[in-house]
């Protein structure tokens, strides 16, 4: 459940006295909450998390490595790394050099560098990390490499982590030795915390080196897992009790070409055997080009599978269609070729759900994962449009039902909510009798509240909906000036009423993008901002936390004259009741620069005498959380009383408030 900050009485009725004496209260608004009939289950589904590989989410981000290129699998060998003292290029005595080697085919590990060692207390090898990298004091860090000695004496390494002004915070000294390739490892535990550290690696003696997976990660990762992910974001998203997790993503799923498309098969097995791909964002927006941006795939499908499983939310893998990203290059495979695309998906299956019997199933027992992970959803395609997408989906989606009928199959309907591809793309699918369809919508924050009825005329006999990506835009749509401020939470707060009041049509929802590095980042806006450091949560990331900890299991209906509050002066709603909890759970929403005093009838049970009432609000429609602030718009959790079957309240302006009362049996 959510973090509940229960504060004083004395601070609660400072707040009240606030926001009732600054304003004018309008007049009452007499509210019903049916309670004696539910019109259908909240899905556990409902609230989930929607990952992609954007903004150094995982490189950088999420999946806890802090070398830069830790392979030399680069397109430049040596990006991320510098040899401040190296004289290869001058006509001075040299100290040593690097140089990348390529000692394999095909598409993983392919090189290594070769040290060479001239002048011990001369030469330098250097990595910069992501943008710097975030060492705390105090904490201990694995540090590891292969090596083998080539030529000459070179017998240890030495490993040393600089703060900023490039002095050393911590060291350790590794003996290597051999002419065959081993591992060494080293702990260090640094003496100052520093934002923007690098590491430094020296030599003993003189001569030739051969080094590769050069890595270093904290030891304090998400359930300690070794070489693991990052705890603080991992948390973040624990806290919201997700009901599933989406991934890799959107585009990263279909490449700017079919080359460079994610492929899940180049993501499990041994981390050293996985390709580096460059990651498709890494140049896409002028304002942020990133040509750093790679994707190592340490975190890969199975780290995908096992992340859900810890979080309790259902797998929901997105799979390229055959079609590269339309925006981009929009390459499609022929229909002929087709075939090896739809085997992927079909492997993934017996990957995710398979005996160990299976190939697929062996390799996921192979990896520390014998028992299935009871995967229930894949997705064909991203934002794909058009009649090639349909042609394509179709195979696809007789494949699987073939093969795997229990498997619930999404689609998609396009990058837009509206428009001749939305149309297109929603009548064709209907046709084939898709389950579940994919909608994405980024738009203004008056286009949110205006759509809050969007899904009431939706078919209740037809397709299911994931509402898969959506977000408010304070600006436009990937404007590097959009900001994560209260206007789009609370436009997205009352959205969701909408969704939830739409619970028998839709099954799952996920805001979108859900990670940002402060300083890697290329689209805005997104949920979660972090540093090499810290992490919060913006203020839509507490909107999306409060409705998925306050879900409740069946939908019930709240109205004012018999109909449902979709933005009449201002106000939505929505109410659950929570079977496990035996509560009734109400989310309401004031859009406007006024408090409302309301009085909640509650019909068909009896509720009891106390509730709670969890407050999101601020006065400023542009307030945004920050690393300075992160919880200056976050929940205020206060208790509410019930007279009878009759309970009033005044919703701040700009607020979401979410009541829950318990309810006798």
């Amino acid at each position: 459940m959510i973090n509940q900050r229960i504060r004083t009485a004395g601070v609660a009725a400072f707040i009240t006295a606030t926001l009732i004496g600054s304003n004018p209260i309008n007049a009452q608004q007499e509210l019903t909450v049916h309670m004696n009939e539910t019109i259908a289950p909240i899905q556990p589904t409902m609230y989930g998390i929607f990952f992609e590989d954007i903004n150094f989410a995982a490189d950088g981000g999420l999946y806890a490595e802090m070398i830069k290129n830790r392979s030399f699998e680069f397109t430049l060998p040596m990006m991320g790394w510098t040899q401040p003292n190296s004289d290869r290029h001058s006509f001075n005595e040299e100290s040593g050099y690097a140089l990348p080697v390529k000692y394999a085919e095909g598409d993983a590990n392919q090189n290594f560098i070769r040290v060479q060692v001239k002048n011990a207390e001369g030469y330098e090898l250097h990595n910069e990390g992501f943008r710097g990298m975030g060492i705390k004091e105090g904490e201990a860090y694995r540090f590891t490499f292969d090596a083998k000695q080539m030529q000459g004496n070179v017998s240890s390494v030495t490993v040393t982590l600089l703060n900023d002004a490039g002095k050393s915070i911590g060291e350790a000294i590794i003996p290597v030795s051999g002419s065959e390739w081993a591992s060494y490892k080293a702990e260090l535990i640094p003496n100052e915390t520093v934002m923007k550290g690098s590491l430094k690696l020296t030599f003993e003696g003189t001569g030739e080196l051969g080094l590769d997976m050069v890595s270093l990660f904290p030891k304090d990762t998400w359930k300690g897992r070794e070489n693991g992910l990052r705890k603080d974001l991992v948390q973040l998203l624990a806290d919201m009790d997700p009901g599933f997790l989406r991934f890799p993503g959107g585009c990263i799923v279909e490449g700017r070409t079919l080359a460079r498309r994610y492929q899940w098969k180049k993501t499990v097995g041994p981390v050293e055997e996985r390709p580096n791909l460059i990651n498709r964002w890494n140049t896409e927006f002028e304002h942020r080009l990133t040509p750093d941006y790679y994707q190592s795939f340490g975190l890969g499908f199975f780290e995908y599978f096992q992340l859900s499983e810890d979080l309790g939310a259902e797998p929901l893998p997105i799979l390229s269609c055959g079609i590269a990203c339309q925006f981009n290059t929009g390459e499609l495979v022929p229909m002929d070729e087709l075939q090896p695309y739809v085997q992927d998906a079909l492997d993934l299956i017996e990957f995710a759900n398979g005996s160990t019997d299976t190939p697929w199933g062996k390799v996921r027992e192979d990896m520390g994962h014998p028992e299935p992970f009871n995967m229930k959803y894949i997705g064909v395609g991203n934002e794909q449009w058009g009649p090639e997408y349909i042609e394509r989906y179709k195979v696809f989606n007789e494949a699987i039902q073939f093969k795997y009928p229990d498997i619930i199959i999404v689609s998609g309907s396009g990058p837009f909510p509206e428009g001749d591809y939305f149309e297109y793309g929603m009548k064709e699918l209907k046709k084939i009798g898709a389950e579940i369809i994919d909608e994405h919508y980024y738009k203004s924050p008056q286009w949110f509240k205006e759509n809050a009825t969007r899904y009431d005329s939706y078919d209740r006999n037809g397709p299911k909906i994931f509402a898969g990506e959506y977000a408010a835009q304070s600006v436009a749509i990937a404007s590097p000036e959009n900001k994560n401020n209260w206007d789009t939470a609370l436009a997205e707060a009352a959205f969701m009423t909408g969704l939830e009041r739409n619970a028998e049509v839709v099954q799952l929802t996920s805001y979108a993008p859900l990670m940002a590095h402060a300083e890697g980042w290329q689209w805005t806006p997104d949920m979660i901002w972090f540093n090499n450091l810290e992490s919060y949560g913006t203020p839509n990331y507490y909107v999306q936390k409060l409705y998925a900890t306050n879900r409740g299991t069946d939908l019930i209906s709240i109205t004012q004259d018999g109909m449902s509050l979709t933005g009449q002066d201002d106000l939505f709603a929505s109410a659950t009741l929570d079977s496990e909890a035996n509560e009734v759970v109400l989310k309401m929403v004031n859009t406007s620069d006024k408090p409302k005093e309301i009085v909640l009838n509650f019909e068909g049970k009896k509720v009891k005498s106390q509730g709670t009432v969890q407050v999101l609000r601020d006065d400023s429609l542009t307030s945004e959380n920050s690393f300075d602030s992160q919880e200056e718009i976050s929940p205020v959790t206060k208790a509410i009383s019930v007279k009878g079957s009759t309970s009033k309240q005044t919703l701040a302006p700009y607020s979401l408030n979410v009541v829950r009362i318990a309810f006798k049996k």
